[in-house]
C-alpha cells in the first residue's frame, strides 16, 4: 500500500511529561484511518506535530509526504504540501465574518486589494456544499458553537488539502449535520484525499473507517482493520483495563422539588424569542435529561435560569419552594445553583491560570479570612479534589491549559462541586472527551444524585440522555415538544419530538 503519509518514531516531550514516545503512523490516499485513545493518549500532540504547530526540532522522529521528508515549521508550510486539520477546538476569530475566517491569509484579491465580492462568492460556494445556511457577511460571534464547526470545516475543505484531519469534527453537530459531513468526506475520499479521523464517538469510527490506530500513553497500541476490531476490545486497548457497564444505575430515591421554573421566555440581544412559555421541574436526586436539535434553546435555557444570559428573560424560579430572583451568576450560585457549560475553554476555565487557581475560582470564600487567603486549606482542598476526580495532572501548579479535554472537564466539575451545589446544571458534560473519562463522569453524576442534587442534564449523545435521566423533556424551537417518563424514553421516541413539526 503506497503511504502518502508516514511518521515514524515521534518522540514529544513537555515540561515534566512525556507527551509521545515512539509513535508510528501512516496513511493511505484515499483512506479514511482513524485514530482513538483516550485524552491525554497523544492523539492531538501528534496532530500538531503533522501540521507544524509543534515545528521541526521540538521533536524526534520522521514526518513523510509522498516519500519526502518533511521539517514543518509553521502552519504555513504544513499547508503547502496540502494538509489542512480541524483542531478539537475551534480556532476562528469571532470578530472576522464567514467568509473573512474562510479565507483568512488566502483571501483573493485584484492589483493588490482584496476583492469582496469574489471573496463572498468563492465563501457562499463551500457553505453550500456542507448545507450550512448561515450569511457570510455574519460575524462568527454571533454563531452557535455547531454552526462555528461547520465554518471551522468549511474553512479546511476550501484549501483543497490531499491529507485532511478532522479532530472530533462532529461533537457539535446534529445527526442531520452530521450524515451532511460523512457524505462529504465520503467524496473526498474518492479523489484520493487521505482523512485521519478522531474521534471519542466509536459508532462513528467503525462505521467509516478503513483502519483505526490506538494510542494510549503515548504510544502505539497497534493499527488494525475495520473487522479486526470491535467496541469492546478498542475499548480495553485505549484504557488499558476492563470497561465495566456503560451507565450507573439511577438513584431511585427522589425527595422534594428543588427547581421549579414557570413560564420562562428568553429573548436574544436582537429581540427575538428564542424560549417561549417554557415550564419544568427537577427533584432532589433526579437526573432531568433535556434533549432536542441544536438550535432547540438548550443552552439558552440553561444560561436564562442561571443569571447567565445577556437578552432579556421573563419568568419564575423557585429554589426549594422559595421564590428566587436570579439575574447574575452571583445570584446563581448564593441559591445553590451550578453550571457545568458546553464552552469549557470560553466559559468553563481561565486560561493561563493553574489547575488550583481554577478549581478553586468560584469558592474564594472558603479559602478566605479578614480579607487574606488561607493557602494551606485551599491546597488540601484542591489536592482533595485532584484526588477524588482522578485528575491527571503532575502538579495543581500545572497551568490548565495543558490538560487533556477529559481532564480540564473534571476541573470544572472539580470547581463546581467546592460550592456544594443543590442544583447541577449540566450542558454537554462529555464533549470531547474519552470513554474512560465519560465513565467517571457518570460515576460523578450518580455519586452526586445519590448525595440529593438534583441535575439538568443537556446532551446530544442520545444514549447519554437516555442511560442516565430519570425524566427526559424535549425541546423543539424553543418550547417543551414532549416530556417523556421511564419505558417512554426511547430513542424513536425522542427523535420523533425533537424532529416532527408542531
Amino acid at each position: 500500500m503506497k503511504s502518502l503519509l508516514e511518521m515514524k518514531g515521534v518522540v514529544k516531550d513537555f515540561p515534566g511529561a512525556r507527551a509521545l514516545d515512539g509513535v508510528d503512523f501512516n496513511l493511505a490516499p484515499g483512506e479514511f484511518h482513524s485514530l482513538i485513545g483516550e485524552n491525554g493518549a497523544g492523539k492531538s500532540t501528534l496532530m500538531k506535530i503533522l501540521s507544524g504547530v509543534y515545528p521541526a526540532g521540538s521533536f524526534n522522529g520522521e514526518v513523510k509526504v509522498n516519500g519526502s521528508p518533511c521539517r514543518f515549521q509553521s502552519v504555513t508550510d504544513s499547508a503547502s504540501v496540502g494538509i489542512a486539520i480541524i483542531f478539537q477546538e475551534l480556532s476562528l476569530i469571532d470578530e472576522l465574518s464567514v467568509a473573512e475566517n474562510i479565507f483568512l491569509g488566502r483571501e483573493p484579491s485584484r492589483f493588490g486589494v482584496v476583492d469582496w465580492n469574489e471573496l463572498r462568492r468563492a465563501a457562499k460556494k463551500v457553505i453550500d456544499l456542507i448545507g450550512l445556511n448561515v450569511d457570510v457577511t455574519a460575524k462568527v460571534s454571533s454563531l452557535g458553537l455547531g454552526q462555528k464547526q461547520l465554518v471551522e470545516i468549511a474553512k479546511a475543505l476550501s484549501q483543497d488539502a490531499r491529507i485532511l484531519v478532522l479532530d472530533e469534527p462532529t461533537a457539535a453537530l446534529n445527526d442531520s449535520e452530521a450524515e451532511k459531513l460523512f457524505s462529504i468526506l465520503g467524496e473526498l475520499k474518492k479523489r484520493g484525499v487521505g482523512l485521519i479521523y478522531i474521534s471519542h464517538r466509536l459508532e462513528e469510527v467503525f462505521r467509516f473507517s478503513d483502519r483505526i490506530t490506538v494510542l494510549r500513553d503515548g504510544r502505539t497500541v497497534g493499527s488494525f482493520g475495520r473487522g479486526d476490531l470491535d467496541e469492546t476490545k478498542a475499548i480495553e486497548l485505549m484504557v488499558g483495563r476492563e470497561i465495566a457497564a456503560k451507565f450507573p444505575l439511577r438513584n431511585m430515591s427522589l425527595g422534594a422539588v428543588a427547581l421549579e421554573v414557570k413560564n420562562l421566555n428568553v429573548w436574544n440581544s436582537d429581540g427575538a424569542r428564542v424560549i417561549s412559555d417554557l415550564s419544568f421541574s427537577v427533584r432532589e436526586g433526579e437526573v432531568l435529561g433535556i434533549a432536542g436539535l441544536m438550535g432547540s434553546g438548550r443552552t439558552e435555557l440553561l444560561m436564562a435560569v442561571f443569571g447567565g444570559w445577556d437578552g432579556r428573560v421573563s419568568g419564575s424560579v423557585s429554589v426549594g419552594g422559595v421564590n428566587r430572583k436570579i439575574t447574575s451568576p452571583a445570584d446563581a450560585i448564593r441559591n445553590g445553583l451550578a453550571l457545568v457549560t458546553e464552552d469549557r475553554k470560553g466559559l468553563g476555565l481561565v486560561l493561563g491560570q493553574t489547575v488550583r487557581e481554577n478549581i478553586s475560582l468560584a469558592s474564594l470564600k472558603l479559602f478566605s479570612s479578614l480579607q487574606l487567603m488561607l493557602r494551606r486549606k485551599e491546597n488540601r482542598v484542591v489536592a482533595e479534589t485532584v484526588s477524588g476526580l482522578k485528575i491527571k495532572t503532575h502538579s495543581a501548579e500545572a497551568d490548565v491549559s495543558n490538560l487533556s479535554g477529559g481532564n480540564q472537564q473534571k476541573v470544572v466539575f472539580g470547581k463546581w462541586m467546592l460550592t456544594s451545589p443543590k442544583i447541577l446544571f449540566l450542558d454537554e458534560p462529555t464533549r470531547g472527551i474519552d470513554v474512560g473519562a465519560k465513565q467517571e463522569i457518570y460515576q460523578e453524576i450518580a455519586r452526586l444524585a445519590r448525595t440529593g442534587v438534583a441535575i439538568v442534564l443537556v446532551s446530544s449523545e442520545l444514549p447519554e440522555v437516555i442511560g442516565l435521566s430519570h425524566r427526559v423533556i424535549v425541546m423543539r424551537e424553543g418550547g417543551l415538544a414532549e416530556e417523556l417518563h421511564g419505558d417512554q424514553i426511547t430513542p424513536e421516541a425522542v427523535i420523533a419530538a425533537a424532529a416532527l413539526p408542531v
